[in-house]
């Protein structure tokens, strides 16, 4: 008879001596640079996620085989050290303990967040080594470079000027100046293509950084992305979410900014934040020189039209790409109007007439509940299933043990929540929120069931993960309702399903033969990929070159395999040497513009970059 050794769950150890352990253990193998040792400080079902500070890419290695890989080429450069934790770790059940932890590199000084659990089996499946405790994920991200840290906190520039100054200039002169010689005696060594939140988000962590940038964008003024929509736009992501980098809303914004109110926010932050900022700036091409490893970019600037030669080029046109129409046949010969739902007004000017909204997501609700409030008859024509969750349970439930007032006083900054939530490899992130979507739905059954009798076609995702999961996989299939499904619901905003057949001069026709009335017709039909600004500024072969922006491979739908475990091209080095895109929600523009303001960094000093897992290209787009 064989005794069965029942695990060490170690119940008799604090959740900071377990982690103390383990971090010992694994910086003791690192700086042994004993590959299999630190290895074996991890899961064989593990998870190592890393922005920029192994990598110097937004990079996550899933398993022994691939974490040793990763080590193999990037340990002896990276050289870790000094690994502690950061306030004291904590007990998530189920034997897993998690803490947020600090450590330096070579060049950086890093911070990130580990969930250790024991092992339940040893190396030869007969459970010698249970009860280890080993690291299940493992997040590991640059904060700052040494030597190259921000002028902030005890390193704040003093302002006045205390005793003699060979330069007599005042602020407001140098500032003149330094505006005056950009583009023509000074050239910017990066160039931010869209001045939207992406855009300027960026562009003020560069300027803290002291990299030499510009920030261009085809509107009058900075925030004009905002307020040049639909009128009735706002946030549908509450507040804790939405802070921008270094100046958090104040404590009185409202939880759902109206979209002018951002577009103010954003004005000021750009003005406040020293952001170099060229508004009514175009494009006009972009080529790349190998061998001087430099752009050639012409603009025109308010009419004048120059050429830059920046060293890197961002483009942060938006996540979300190029306004994507369908071509149907009778455009035309429809006698009414026609928009994508990006140019739409609002509702003014639209009483009396008969408005079809092609689309069921975000844009096509707005735009719906706004038109139905102001007494104008409109019709939305669902094309596919969409997934609906009511705003109130999306913060309650979903964001609000990161993103809300309880939070916040729970003691959850915003840098503690953007790490807890990086934490979570893509992997396995739908796991956390298959539950959390479940308890929605559970909890709004008679809200799903009245829009189900309304005749909405209702879905999760493809494995009930929800909305965060759709977001990152495709960028596109759902709404979160901040009033328009219980006009579904009633009847009040007309729905009907099928696809675009052809248009006549006054009506609609879907492939059924159904006919609907209209006067105007709104594309709510959503966007390309990223990569369709490169092809417009670039070519084609270069937006081939880069492959599609957005998706991690999940080969769910819309979002096409093989698994990548990041979202593609976004915020990091792509194929197309000094080409990088940023963009993405108030959250990610926050988070990542920092990983991508170290890489340009460390690139503009000389820093070397050597990235690993530069990321092959599947799709083009």
């Amino acid at each position: 008879m064989t005794q069965t050794l029942e695990p060490v769950v170690h119940l008799d150890r604090t959740p900071q001596e377990r982690i103390d352990t383990w971090l010992r253990e694994f910086e003791s193998a690192l700086a042994a640079h004993d590959i299999t040792r630190a290895t074996n400080a991890f899961l064989t079902d593990s998870y190592w996620r890393d922005l920029t500070a192994f990598t110097w890419n937004i990079k996550t290695v899933e398993g022994h085989e691939q974490i040793a890989d990763m080590l193999t080429a990037r340990l002896a450069d990276t050289r870790p050290s000094n690994f502690a934790t950061t306030e004291p770790p904590t007990d998530d059940g189920d034997g897993v303990v998690s803490a947020f932890v600090a450590f330096e590199t070579a060049v950086g000084r890093c911070e990130g967040h580990v969930r250790i659990r024991p092992d339940d089996s040893g190396p030869d499946g007969e459970g010698q080594h249970a009860g280890v405790d080993k690291a299940w994920t493992l997040l590991t991200t640059m904060q700052e470079l040494k030597g190259h840290e921000e002028s902030a906190g005890q390193n704040r520039p003093l302002g006045a000027v205390h005793g003699s100054d060979p330069d007599t200039r005042s602020w407001a002169e140098k500032k003149a100046d330094e505006e005056q010689a950009l583009g023509q005696s000074a050239q910017p060594y990066v160039l931010v293509i869209g001045g939207g939140q992406g855009g300027i988000a960026l562009g003020a962590r560069l300027r803290q950084l002291g990299v030499p940038s510009v920030v261009v964008d085809r509107h009058d003024r900075p925030g004009d992305q905002w307020r040049k929509r639909y009128k009735s736009l706002c946030l549908h992501d509450p507040v804790w979410y939405d802070h921008l980098p270094y100046l958090p809303f104040p404590d009185n914004w409202p939880v759902f900014a109206p979209k002018d109110k951002i577009g103010d926010w954003l004005e000021f932050y750009t003005k406040v934040m020293e952001v170099p900022y060229w508004s009514k700036t175009t494009c006009l091409s972009a080529e790349y020189d190998e061998a001087e490893a430099r752009w050639t970019v012409v603009v025109d600037r308010d009419g004048e039209r120059l050429t830059l030669h920046p060293t890197q080029l961002v483009l942060a046109t938006g996540m979300s790409g190029k306004p994507a129409v369908p071509t149907v046949p009778g455009q035309d010969v429809f006698a009414g109007e026609q928009h994508h739902s990006s140019a739409h007004p609002g509702p003014d000017g639209y009483l009396g007439k008969k408005v079809v909204v092609i689309g069921s997501n975000n844009s096509a609700h707005d735009i719906c509940k706004a038109l139905v409030d102001n007494g104008v008859d409109a019709t939305m024509v669902q094309r596919s299933s969409t997934h609906i969750v009511k705003s109130d349970s999306l913060r309650s439930i979903a964001l609000g043990s990161l993103y809300s007032e309880e939070a916040v006083a729970s003691g959850m900054t915003t840098k503690k929540a953007d790490l807890t939530f990086a934490s979570l490899p893509y992997r396995i992130m739908h796991q956390f929120q298959v539950p959390v979507y479940d308890q929605i739905r559970e909890q709004d059954k008679d809200f799903y069931d009245r829009l189900e009798a309304a005749g909405f076609q209702l879905d999760f995702g493809d494995d009930d993960s929800g909305l965060f999961m759709k977001y990152l996989r495709r960028g596109s299939g759902y709404y979160i309702d901040v009033g328009a499904s219980e006009l579904i619901a009633d009847g009040t905003i007309k729905l009907v399903h099928g696809q675009l057949d052809h248009l006549t001069e006054n009506s609609v026709v879907l492939t059924d033969g159904t006919e609907i009335d209209a006067d105007v017709v709104v594309y709510a039909t959503g966007y390309g990929s990223m990569n369709g600004w490169a092809a417009d500024l670039m070519g084609q072969e270069v937006a081939d070159r880069v492959g599609k922006v957005w998706g991690l491979g999940s080969e769910t739908t819309k979002d096409p395999g093989p698994w990548e475990g990041e979202q593609r091209n976004m915020w990091k080095p792509t194929q197309q040497p000094g080409l990088w895109f940023h963009g993405g929600n108030l959250h990610q523009s926050r988070h990542y513009s920092l990983y991508l303001a170290l890489q340009l960094k460390a690139r503009y000093e000389g820093i070397p970059t050597p990235v690993y897992g530069l990321a092959d290209v599947h799709h083009l787009s």
